[in-house]
């Protein structure tokens, strides 16, 4: 909704129907009979690294949802511009949104001639727009650095702004089908289950977590693309965070979490965030979504103060804007970020 989804707090690395931190709990008795028990003859029957990438390759195969990213002559520029739009925002509002702006902007060098303004300005219900502006100038990277071409080796994506370890590796993986273990939420959460035996997996822990994925891939590339992809779609709609649909899992026979009677998670959990409504997060979404309407036009502070009855938190939060260049301030009043 504009005006209000600008500073959104969903968080979906690949569409999942859960969120990092919630409970990872769901009602034993839909996974394990009445009793909520597993029987011995129910319990873990295989945890060699290949079974399971084999139950999981041939179970992606199968069941792999149709994304756009995933269909054949998918650019590595298109995978790019998607894993920045998936960072934290849901599958169902990526989609149309990475449509228009492929569209718009086909290449690297179509993004890094429009104006940062307009990447904001396209971004729109996504979320956390700072991701715009840091897609922009990783556009205009590639085309002074890398000849308008994303790049395919890891630190060279790595020295792209906005781009992170799980980016950097995704991008790697999934569009140049080079061999690196990508970890998200959604397979660390599949780890701690089905290898681990834990609930929910505990703090993030870059190499820790990369290692524990490596030592799961398949050797062959190919392989090696569709376990990563395997695993994060089990992630997203089997192994669900709040609710996970354990009869439907190829890993169910071999599942460590299953074969010790789905303990529940006792470790420390993720701070909820705060509220949406009448939170900064809120103030700042209403005025974006004024800028927006009046791009590339300024809007006056009058018309935007009028947004927001809190005169202190209005200004709290303009100021914040300006300060993460996703406003400017000209002559004539307020601006999506002009450089």
């Amino acid at each position: 909704m504009i005006g209000s989804g600008d500073e959104d707090e969903t968080s979906d690395r690949a569409g999942s129907s859960g969120h990092a931190g919630s409970t990872g709990r769901a009602d034993s008795s839909s996974r394990a009979g009445s009793s909520g028990r597993v029987s011995s003859a129910d319990r873990a029957e295989s945890s060699d690294p290949a079974d399971l990438a084999g139950a999981v390759i041939s179970w992606f195969a199968e069941n792999a949802r149709d994304l756009p990213w995933r269909r054949p002559g998918f650019t590595p520029w298109g995978t790019l511009v998607s894993e920045f739009m998936l960072q934290q925002t849901p599958v169902i509002r990526v989609v149309p949104r990475l449509a228009e702006w492929l569209e718009r902007w086909p290449t690297p060098a179509a993004l890094a001639a429009s104006s940062p303004g307009d990447a904001v300005g396209a971004w729109q219900s996504l979320g956390y727009p700072r991701r715009a502006l840091w897609l922009h100038a990783a556009a205009v990277t590639i085309v002074e650095r890398h000849r308008g071409i994303v790049p395919r080796e890891v630190d060279a994506l790595l020295a792209l702004p906005g781009v992170g370890d799980y980016t950097a590796r995704a991008v790697s993986a999934f569009a140049y089908g080079d061999r690196h273990p990508v970890v998200d939420t959604n397979i660390r959460r599949v780890i701690a289950r089905a290898v681990q035996g834990d609930a929910e997996p505990g703090p993030p822990n870059g190499k820790r977590d990369l290692a524990e994925m490596a030592a799961l891939l398949p050797t062959d590339r190919t392989d090696a693309r569709a376990f990563n992809a395997g695993m994060m779609e089990l992630g997203a709609v089997v192994c669900t965070a709040r609710a996970p649909k354990c009869e439907l899992c190829p890993l169910r026979a071999s599942c460590a979490w299953r074969a010790a009677g789905y303990p529940e998670f006792t470790g420390k959990r993720k701070t909820i965030q705060k509220k949406f409504e009448g939170s900064d997060r809120q103030v700042r979404g209403l005025i974006l979504a004024a800028l927006r309407a009046r791009h590339p036009e300024a809007v006056s502070h009058a018309v935007l103060s009028a947004l927001w009855p809190d005169r202190l938190q209005f200004d709290r939060a303009l100021a914040g804007l300006l300060a993460d260049g996703l406003a400017s301030l000209t002559a004539d009043g307020f601006t999506l970020p002009t450089s």
